[in-house]
């Protein structure tokens, strides 16, 4: 398969699971809430054989403008980075 739309995507799970394109679309919504509240509060939310989501602080540092050259303040900020499971990683190679 080549890349999934979201639409694709919940095609596909629908004909899979058996569930409604509706049930699949409620699903999903309600996992990627649950995915954002989790990492909101805790941390951090795995997702078993793929990876976890981590909530990382960045400290403020200085860059560079680059049409310009000139140096800026780049102010501190909270972040969100995915890290692929070893399962995910060697089911690839």
């Amino acid at each position: 398969m080549a890349k999934l739309t979201k639409s694709q995507l919940l095609n596909v799970l629908a004909e899979k699971t058996g569930m409604s394109k509706k049930e699949v679309t409620e699903f999903m919504d309600t996992f990627a809430e649950l995915a954002y509240s989790e990492v909101r509060e805790s941390g951090e939310f795995i997702i078993p054989g793929i990876g976890k989501l981590v909530k990382k602080d960045r400290a403020a540092r200085m860059g560079r403008n680059p049409a310009t050259g000139e140096s800026i303040q780049i102010a501190a900020k909270t972040v969100v980075k995915f890290r692929v499971a070893k399962a995910a990683k060697d089911s690839v190679l």
